[in-house]
């Protein structure tokens, strides 16, 4: 390693990575057409950005020309608390463990644009900072510098982080001698296909979105389908599951990173008090996290989704009062909601009432088919 390449390491750990290896962003003929299959086939659901980007997805050059090196960083998030031992407490929703405090793309772009401004400072060279924002496969790049592998479940794993780290990308016109790229390392293990609730894994190394939960929960903007209401459980935003359960994951060290440590009371929100936010509550509970991006009517709806199932009759008056919500989105969940907490007759009687005064025309197919 180049005394350049160990200064750069010295800095990220300064900064707080938990990693840092480097490789050329030349282009790669099998991630692009992994994309094209992933694209042409629709797995990207909604996401119609991935579309709109995908010919400067496919190779890191793409994004700029004259980029000779790609310094690939990890930020562990692993917090000291079982992801899957939350799901039994259905009276709570999950949120994702990423989730928990503060919007990691702050965190970490701040980190990486301080290294980056050091790095052009010391040596010259134009830097350019990524972060899980611009159209760069940032995913395949770690694993060619060697952060670690992409695993069965398309997310990268790691032999000392596990599954729980960001990742974080500065391209630089400097160049830098380039780590050796990580070997796979799943073996024959099926843990993460096998657990996903809505078997969102058409093959191994393979995910159609449209059937992944953090999808449906942070990204899909309409109402979920039916089929995959129960399976979502009282997870609110985002699943970790197909994380959770690798075994990688006994290596990983809980974070230390205090803006990635999880909020108290975002580890077991109650359903009772969560259907309760309008949206300057949802807002201002969620002030600097990552789920206000999804905004208060998504937000709910997964909610209410999650009082459906998790069988406290208790919860319907707070559902029926949403029947009454300014959102579709959330009135249409609302109903299901009630199909599933109040007893048959008594959800008759509420159908009748409501339904010939409702007039948007998916809330009417909601009571409809309840």
């Amino acid at each position: 390693m180049s005394a350049l390449a160990r200064a750069i390491r010295e800095r990220a750990r300064r900064e707080g990575f938990d990693a840092m290896r480097i490789t050329r962003p030349e282009a790669d003929a099998v991630t692009a057409e992994r994309l094209g299959q992933f694209l042409a086939e629709g797995r990207h659901g909604g996401m119609a950005w991935m579309v709109e980007t995908g010919e400067r997805r496919q190779s890191p050059l793409a994004m700029w020309p004259a980029a000779k090196s790609a310094i690939m960083l990890a930020q562990n998030y692993a917090q000291d608390l079982e992801p899957l031992e939350r799901l039994k407490d259905r009276e709570s929703g999950v949120i994702s463990v990423y989730a928990l405090n503060r919007d990691y793309h702050d965190v970490v772009k701040g980190k990486l644009k301080r290294i980056a401004q050091w790095l052009a400072h010391e040596t010259g060279a134009e830097v350019k900072v990524f972060g899980d924002t611009a159209p760069l496969m940032e995913k395949p790049l770690a694993q060619k510098a060697g952060l670690g592998w992409q695993g069965r479940h398309t997310n990268l794993v790691s032999r000392e982080l596990g599954s729980w780290f960001f990742i974080g990308s500065i391209l630089t016109t400097a160049e830098l001698d380039p780590d050796a790229p990580e070997q796979d390392h799943c073996g024959s293990c099926r843990a993460c296909l096998d657990i996903c609730p809505t078997d969102a894994f058409p093959a191994p190394y393979q995910l159609d979105a449209r059937r992944c939960i953090s999808y449906l929960t942070i990204e899909h903007e309409g109402h979920i389908a039916p089929e995959f209401r129960a399976a979502m459980g009282n997870r609110i935003y985002g699943c970790d599951d197909c994380l959770a359960v690798c075994p990688w994951n006994k290596f990983a060290a809980t974070a230390h990173e205090a803006k990635l440590m999880a909020r108290k009371d975002l580890v077991a929100p109650r359903l009772a008090d969560l259907l309760d936010l309008d949206d300057a509550g949802f807002r201002a509970l969620f002030r600097g996290s990552p789920v206000k991006r999804t905004g208060r009517d998504r937000f709910i709806r997964n909610v209410l989704i999650a009082a459906g199932n998790s069988g406290d009759a208790a919860l319907a008056p707070k559902a029926e009062a949403l029947l009454a919500d300014h959102s579709a989105l959330v009135r249409a969940m609302a109903v299901w909601a009630l199909s599933r907490l109040l007893p048959d007759e008594g959800f008759r009687q509420l159908r009748q009432h409501h339904l010939n005064g409702e007039t948007d025309a998916d809330v009417r197919h909601e009571w409809e088919t309840a």
